[in-house]
């Protein structure tokens, strides 16, 4: 399965990658992780708020993506790690899943190591991205 470019908003990479300098170090925790979102985040587009498609997964989204090896679907906010676990369908974006589905779009797939394996997901739907209705500052 090829790697897709993903796309980030300015806005996003800034908050990102302030999680990472704060968390990031000896004692950080999850610093697997953080590596890995780093990773993801060096590879990415970066356009303005305004200019995100709005068929890309952007925090605080809402997508429905589906897990190919049980075709399970899954509905959850991609936030930041301070809203996660506040019901059960906000994913950090430090959480594997979190991680794996930031930035991709409608209709592709992609494979992400998580503590079970690997695993492989389609992005079935975005139910809400805060771009989409103009909320460019979150």
């Amino acid at each position: 399965m090829k790697k897709r470019d993903i796309y980030i908003t300015e806005s996003d990479m800034a908050k990102l990658r302030r999680l990472i300098e704060i968390n990031y170090g000896p004692h950080g925790k999850n610093n697997a992780y953080l590596e890995k979102l780093e990773e993801e985040l060096d590879g990415a587009t970066v356009v303005s708020p305004r200019d995100i498609p709005d068929n890309v997964i952007t925090m605080n989204s809402l997508a429905v993506i589906k897990d190919l090896d049980s075709d399970e679907e899954i509905r959850c906010w991609l936030v930041f790690p301070e809203k996660a676990g506040i019901s059960k369908n906000m994913v950090s974006v430090l959480a594997p899943i979190g991680t794996a589905m930031l930035g991709y779009r409608i209709g592709d797939t992609f494979e992400w190591e998580v503590p079970t394996g690997k695993k492989r997901f389609l992005v079935v739907d975005i139910i809400y991205q805060p771009e989409r209705v103009g909320n460019y500052e979150l």
